[in-house]
């Protein structure tokens, strides 16, 4: 995520583990409330603390802080671990905007949010995995 080792990291311009996990908290809350989220949501199976619990892991590293989901799992092999599940155009744009509103409403300031956006995007389309 980061292009030079001198520069802040995008955990560190987020606010670290406690803002990391007031996103993910804020994302599963959205895919669990929001209807327009449903298609996504139905992807999760009935409990969310798992996911919840992987994703803030996961983002921890991704975004230049601490490697916890790779210190117990190994490299992440994102396209593998979600090739069970159906990912086509509606689900990838339910991610998208569930993580975008929950950007939006943790504070994430607007330069870093576009930056994370951008790279959100690039995983998520390559996460597709169904032509819907």
């Amino acid at each position: 995520m980061t292009e030079n080792s001198s520069e802040i990291t995008p955990f560190e311009r987020i606010g670290g583990e406690d803002a990391v996990r007031l996103l993910v908290d804020r994302f599963y809350d959205l895919m669990d409330l929001e209807p327009g989220y449903a298609a996504l949501r139905a992807t999760h199976g009935s409990m969310l603390a798992d996911a919840r619990q992987k994703l803030f892991w996961f983002l921890c590293g991704w975004l230049g802080g601490p490697a916890h989901y790779e210190q117990r799992f190994g490299h992440p092999r994102l396209r593998m671990r979600h090739m069970p599940f159906s990912i086509g155009i509606l689900e990838r744009d339910q991610w998208l905007a569930c993580m975008n509103q929950a950007m939006q409403e943790t504070g994430v300031e607007e330069g870093l949010r576009t930056r994370l956006a951008n790279s959100f995007f690039q995983t998520a389309d390559w996460m597709r995995n169904t032509h819907g």
